[in-house]
C-alpha cells in the first residue's frame, strides 16, 4: 500500500464480499464497505438475517487514512454493515442511491452522501485528476419482491487524468439480476474496460433468487462485453447459493474465460490504462 499504482492505472484490493479499496492517482474509494467478522450475522431487512462464512481481508480500522468517497450500490447489511457505520468518518462523500443517501442523512450522520438517479453523475477532482461515478440501472428483485428490498443501483466509474481523458472505465454491477433496463448500460458506456461483477446465486426463503447465478453472470458479461471482468460477492454468507467454481466452469463453456481476472479475498491486482491487468510490481502489459 505504500506504492502508487502507474499513472493511468487504477490498484484494486479485494477486500471481500464486494467491497473494494480502489487507488487511482491521488483517489482512494472505497465500495459497498462489509467488515463483518466471520460467524457475525448480516440483517438483509424484514427479519432476514445470513451469517458470514469468511473474515474481510482487511479490517475497517486498517483503511486508508482519508477516504475520498464511498460508492454503495445500496444499503443491504453485506454492502454497509455495522461496522462500517460505526468506524467510517462521517465526513466522507457516499455516492449511492436517493434511498440510501436520505436513510445515510438522516439516520446515521453522514451529511455527505449523495444520491444518484439513473444516468446522473458525480464528479470527484483532486491534484489535477477527476473520477467521475455514474448511476446505471440495477434490480435487486423481480415481481412483488422488489418491495421488500432496498433499491439498488450500478456504477460506472470513470478514472481521467489531468486532461479529462479517460484512463479507464470501471463498471460495478450492484446486486442486480438481469433485466432489459441493463441494456441501457451498453447504450451509454459501449467501451467498459473492466465488469466487476456481483454473483453468489443469493437465495432468500421460498427460493427467490436476488442475485446473479453463474449462467445470470455470464449473460451480463455477453450483454456488455467488456475485455476484463472481475467476479465478487460469492461464498462469503449463508444466502449465497452459487460457487465462483459454477461461475468459471461456465465463463469457459461459453468462451469467456480469457477475460477474466483472477483476484482471490485479499488480492490486489493494477488495471489500465484501458484494457490491460497486471498484478502489483509488474508492469502493466502493453505499456
Amino acid at each position: 500500500m505504500n506504492t502508487s499504482p502507474p499513472e493511468g492505472a487504477v490498484e484494486i484490493h479485494f477486500i471481500g464480499n464486494a467491497t473494494l479499496l480502489l487507488r487511482y492517482g491521488p483517489f482512494t474509494l472505497l465500495t459497498d464497505p462489509n467488515f463483518l467478522h466471520r460467524g457475525q450475522h448480516a440483517y438483509l431487512g424484514h427479519g432476514l438475517l445470513s451469517r458470514r462464512l469468511t473474515e474481510p481481508a482487511l479490517p475497517v480500522t486498517r483503511l486508508p487514512v482519508g477516504l475520498d468517497a464511498v460508492v454503495l450500490s445500496h444499503l443491504h447489511g453485506d454492502h454497509w454493515d455495522r461496522v462500517a457505520r460505526r468506524h467510517l468518518d462521517r465526513g466522507v462523500p457516499v455516492i449511492t442511491t436517493p434511498h440510501a443517501a436520505r436513510r445515510l442523512q438522516a439516520f446515521h450522520g453522514f451529511h455527505r452522501a449523495t444520491g444518484l438517479r439513473n444516468r446522473q453523475s458525480h464528479d470527484l477532482v483532486k491534484d489535477g485528476a477527476r473520477v467521475r461515478v455514474t448511476a446505471v440501472p440495477g434490480r435487486h428483485a423481480r415481481g412483488a419482491l422488489q418491495a421488500f428490498l432496498p433499491p439498488v443501483m450500478g456504477s460506472v466509474v470513470e478514472f481521467m487524468d489531468a486532461y479529462g481523458q479517460v484512463t479507464l472505465r470501471l463498471y460495478l454491477s450492484g446486486d442486480t439480476l438481469p433485466f432489459e433496463g441493463l441494456e441501457m448500460i451498453t447504450e451509454d458506456h459501449p467501451d467498459i474496460h473492466l465488469a466487476v461483477v456481483h454473483l453468489g446465486g443469493t437465495t432468500l426463503p421460498g427460493g427467490f433468487l436476488v442475485t446473479m447465478d453463474a449462467a445470470m453472470g455470464c449473460d451480463l458479461v455477453e450483454l456488455l462485453d467488456p475485455p476484463l471482468v472481475l467476479p465478487v460477492h460469492y461464498e462469503e454468507y449463508t444466502v449465497m447459493k452459487s460457487p465462483l467454481g459454477h461461475f468459471l466452469a461456465e465463463a469457459r463453456r461459453r468462451g469467456l474465460g480469457p477475460r477474466l481476472v483472477h483476484c482471490p479475498r485479499g488480492g490486489r491486482v493494477i488495471a489500465g490504462p484501458g484494457p490491460r491487468v497486471a498484478a502489483p510490481g509488474t508492469a502493466v502489459p502493453g505499456r
